[in-house]
């Protein structure tokens, strides 16, 4: 038994609605079918022969400000001589150029060299990449652009009292002749057999019987049309799900997703700067979103060495900082001798610690406590450009 996939129908026979059908069985094995592809990935071992790096950033909406604001806070602002041009510049990063494009459209391009860096949402990547082995994650968790692509089935009706996968595939309703209708407005399925995410979702959740719809217009809608039974689709807030009388269920999350930074490995290894460029922009990204919601904290205490004061400081939870504390004398002038009896303590803590470890330094003896927000924690090494090394084989 295996899930076999059939083309969807032909304008000419479908049903009179805006979708087009594309039908999941259970059935005995038949010969594979050949499907030509169009526009495809792109096989070629060879990189583009140009001198300059692209890096490919989104062109429009919520996920195109974010990342320009992303790379401004890391100082590497984008500059645009006119909004209309799609081509701009990264001034503190030399021969490389900023293309802006749609998300699709970039992964597309990393797939056919004509791009050698992007940034997008990892469903862009599972979509349109097509589980391409030239593209590679550098950066899996940029923390902006959340969502999850979900499975959202009615409240009412035969699924009102349905809240899991599990339920959902139990129910009695589905057989051959009548599946699990899903509209969905993604094209994972189809034509590639690598990336069938959905249907491979739904075998391995044991639901048989489903046929996927791609739908043009609003996905919400078509449970109430009486067109599908489910939708997949993204989800951030589940706001319009809500609005719209439908429901997530428990395991129905197929995929989740945020901004990522990705790379072709063919110009990664081949294109001269390209990796060079690669490690100073990853390294600005680790360092920025470490430091995130990460305060500097600094006071004086009165002790008789650094190592009593360390003593008092790594008594209480909230003070241990990144590595631990850094204890060093003060120096001041007493009675015309230079003394050193109080001692200068800087520690790292999270935001959300932050009262509670300012509490805890002055119960220690803290005092003239300052805070400060973090900009970068650069680490001795990145790990993921290690783990990048490692993919490359490098």
């Amino acid at each position: 038994m295996y899930m076999s996939m059939l083309q969807p129908c032909l304008s000419g026979s479908s049903p009179s609605f805006p979708f087009k059908r594309t039908v999941l069985v259970c059935c005995a094995p038949s010969q594979q079918s050949h499907v030509a592809l169009v526009n495809g990935p792109v096989l070629d071992a060879r990189v583009p022969d140009r001198t300059e790096i692209r890096f490919g950033l989104p062109s429009k909406g919520r996920m195109a400000s974010d990342t320009l604001d992303l790379l401004k806070d890391c100082q590497l602002s984008v500059k645009q001589v006119n909004p209309r041009q799609y081509v701009a510049q990264i001034p503190q990063l030399a021969n490389l150029e900023v293309w802006f494009q749609r998300p699709k459209d970039i992964v597309r391009k990393l797939v056919s060299g004509d791009l050698d860096l992007g940034i997008v949402g990892f469903d862009t990547v599972s979509e349109y990449g097509q589980g391409n082995e030239d593209l590679i994650l550098v950066h899996d968790a940029l923390e902006y652009g959340d969502c999850h692509l979900s499975l959202a089935i009615p409240k009412y009706g035969i699924f009102e009292n349905i809240n899991s996968l599990k339920e959902l595939a139990q129910m009695p309703q589905w057989t051959a002749e009548k599946p699990l209708r899903v509209a969905t407005g993604f094209t994972y399925f189809w034509p590639y057999p690598s990336a069938q995410l959905g249907p491979k979702f739904m075998k391995e959740n044991r639901l048989k019987y489903v046929t996927f719809s791609t739908a043009d217009g609003a996905l919400e809608a078509a449970p109430a049309m009486g067109i599908a039974d489910a939708i997949l689709d993204l989800v951030s807030s589940g706001t319009t799900l809500k609005e719209n009388n439908l429901k997530e269920i428990e395991g129905g999350i197929v995929l989740e997703s945020q901004a990522v930074l990705v790379a072709s490995r063919k110009a990664l290894i081949q294109r001269k700067g390209a990796l060079n460029k690669t490690h100073e922009i990853l390294e600005r990204l680790e360092a920025h979103l470490r430091a995130v919601g990460q305060f500097t904290v600094t006071a004086n205490m009165r002790g008789s060495s650094a190592e009593e004061v360390a003593e008092r400081i790594l008594s209480q939870p909230s003070l241990s900082g990144l590595q631990g504390p850094t204890v060093s004398p003060v120096f001041r002038k007493r009675d015309g001798k230079v003394a050193s009896d109080y001692f200068a303590i800087v520690i790292c803590v999270p935001k959300k610690a932050l009262y509670k470890s300012v509490q805890q330094l002055r119960a220690v003896g803290g005092s003239g406590v300052l805070v400060s927000p973090l900009t970068y924690i650069f680490d001795e090494e990145t790990p993921r450009w290690r783990e990048l090394l490692r993919k490359l084989g490098l």
